[in-house]
């Protein structure tokens, strides 16, 4: 947990709670029960909620209750849009999942945590609720997430998880530094990171970090399996979408390798 700042503004972080409380729910929620869960009371949770309707952050439903307006979505898109994305990022993540058919997700480190940017779901993978597009997810225990740490320092890592914690999402999952960092070791940037069951029970993940654009402007590329085998051919696919992300092999494309001949991965991208 980190420090609460001398001059933090208490209206703000109540509204904050509010308006947290109010997108995670999943219906709308009564004034009294937003009061309730963010622990304020009632005629500050009435200010703080009109206040937010007026902004155009939540909507007021004719029962009375409060669900999230369109400025959430309008500020979500904003978050997307501020990744600076690769330009090729979105054609390679589908060109993947189609040739391969399992999910491909992107992600990178922004402000200590790892972010998803963008996800093209595959039908021989799970659909999995934490790794979708804008959310913070668990770099300790996703290939993704591995992938970004192998290029950064351990003293980059030591406070990133001093500040965010390492929560055991499986029993397989490294829930201390010390673990993680032996992972870790001997890998480096551009290495193929798999785990397995680390995140999901009978799920496995493999995940490349690759560098785009101006130096250190590392993202990672991945895919997901049900079951915890990863096959080669689909580990093969995954190191071209790399290396197509960080523009090194474009031309692969047109001319696919004999391991990947047959499927169709020697397709155009879809533009």
């Amino acid at each position: 947990m980190r420090p609460e700042p001398t001059d933090l503004i208490q209206s703000v972080s109540r509204a904050l709670r509010v308006l947290e409380q109010v997108t995670q729910a999943d219906r709308p929620l009564p004034v009294k029960v937003i009061a309730r869960r963010c622990d304020i009371n009632l005629a500050t949770a009435y200010h703080l909620v009109r206040t937010l309707c007026y902004e155009g952050y939540l909507v007021r439903q004719p029962g009375g209750s409060y669900s999230a307006g369109a400025k959430v979505a309008e500020r979500f898109h904003e978050l997307v849009t501020s990744f600076q994305r690769p330009p090729d990022a979105v054609a390679v993540l589908r060109h993947l999942a189609a040739a391969s058919g399992h999910s491909a997700y992107l992600g990178r480190i922004a402000g200590d945590r790892m972010v998803i940017t963008d996800v093209v779901e595959g039908p021989s993978s799970p659909w999995l609720e934490d790794l979708q597009v804008g959310l913070e997810t668990a770099a300790h225990a996703t290939a993704v997430g591995k992938a970004l740490l192998t290029t950064m320092s351990a003293a980059d890592r030591r406070r990133m998880f001093a500040q965010q914690g390492m929560r055991p999402y499986t029993s397989r999952t490294a829930s201390d530094l010390a673990a993680l960092n032996g992972e870790l070791h001997g890998l480096v940037p551009g290495d193929l990171v798999i785990e397995h069951g680390e995140f999901r029970e009978n799920v496995a993940c493999a995940g490349i970090a690759t560098e785009v654009g101006e130096p250190g402007g590392w993202w990672a590329i991945g895919v997901t399996t049900r079951g915890l085998d990863l096959p080669e051919q689909l580990l093969a696919m995954l190191r071209q979408a790399a290396a197509d992300l960080s523009g090194v092999t474009r031309k692969a494309l047109a001319q696919p390798t004999a391991l990947l001949e047959g499927d169709r991965w020697g397709n155009q991208y879809e533009r």
